[in-house]
């Protein structure tokens, strides 16, 4: 069965459905390079309590980010306000371990300040073995301290081999880096993870605020009036499948990527995104931030 999204799909009400009965928000915020710096933590925070309050329930977090300092920024954003909030974080590829892996989740949820973390992922492939991290992904969901989990930065050959271990069948999601600039994943990650029913989430869907411009994607822009930004993140969601986490922490930026959420492009408007960034031709190695 492919992954769907569930009726009443528009804008921030958007659902992704994907294996073990995992319901995701399509529209998220990330929090990548967050928590670096105390003289920003202000901001930080005052965009994650605004993307709530503007109806945004997806935060993605990692122990990496800001050495945990991120963590405990969504922390503060969800107090009072947890049950709004699906919460997505990463156990690091040296701490993935069967033991490591359970240490570092409990780690991550007395940073955010929560019982739960809705969607674990392994951040990327490392050298633990991968049955002993999903080991370690069924023991936190059998207590209840992860409800999903899943992984991130994994091709097509490595997620079908991971869907093959002990318990790999509930691998609901991975995380991978997908804009209009970088659509390797197309060639064979995409439609795999549709045909097994695994939810795709693209980071960067800017690029890191690289993304170039173009005239095609200007014009799209201007027909919806909305900013290129917007139309950008709006095309990461184009597939039933797909979720997006871009991150803002202008407040101005942050309302201008929302827009992205209720949008929807027509047949012509991806074909004008298509001839300013071409599609693949065949098999491209993952890339990553």
């Amino acid at each position: 069965m492919a992954t769907r999204s569930e009726t009443d799909t528009t804008g921030l009400s958007r659902l992704i459905q994907a294996r073990d009965g995992m319901r995701m928000p399509a529209f998220g915020i990330g929090t990548w390079h967050m928590g670096e710096s105390t003289s920003r933590k202000a901001a930080e925070l005052a965009s994650l309590k605004l993307s709530l309050e503007l109806g945004v329930r997806l935060i993605d977090t990692a122990e990496m980010y800001g050495s945990g300092g991120a963590e405990d920024i969504v922390g503060d954003a969800v107090r009072g306000r947890r049950e709004q909030a699906f919460i997505v974080s990463k156990v690091m590829p040296h701490n993935a371990s069967r033991g490591g892996t359970i240490r570092a989740a409990e780690a991550s949820l007395k940073r955010l300040r929560t019982d739960h973390i809705d969607l674990y992922l392994l951040h990327w492939p490392g050298s633990h073995p991968l049955g002993e991290t999903i080991e370690a992904f069924e023991t936190l969901k059998a207590s209840g301290k992860i409800r999903h989990y899943g992984l991130s930065n994994f091709d097509a050959d490595a997620m079908a081999a991971a869907l093959g271990t002990k318990s790999g069948q509930k691998i609901a999601c991975n995380q991978v880096l997908y804009n209009l600039a970088r659509r390797g994943i197309e060639g064979r990650l995409l439609p795999w993870c549709a045909k097994n029913d695994v939810a795709v989430m693209a980071y960067s869907p800017l690029d890191q605020g690289r993304l170039a411009m173009k005239p095609g994607l200007k014009d799209v822009a201007q027909r919806h009036g909305v900013t290129p930004e917007a139309i950008a993140i709006a095309w990461t969601m184009r597939q039933p499948h797909l979720c997006t986490i871009p991150k803002a922490t202008s407040l101005d930026h942050l309302r201008a990527n929302i827009a992205a959420a209720s949008l929807s492009l027509s047949a012509g408007d991806l074909a004008a995104l298509d001839a300013d960034y071409p599609a693949p031709k065949g098999h491209q190695p993952l890339e990553m931030l």
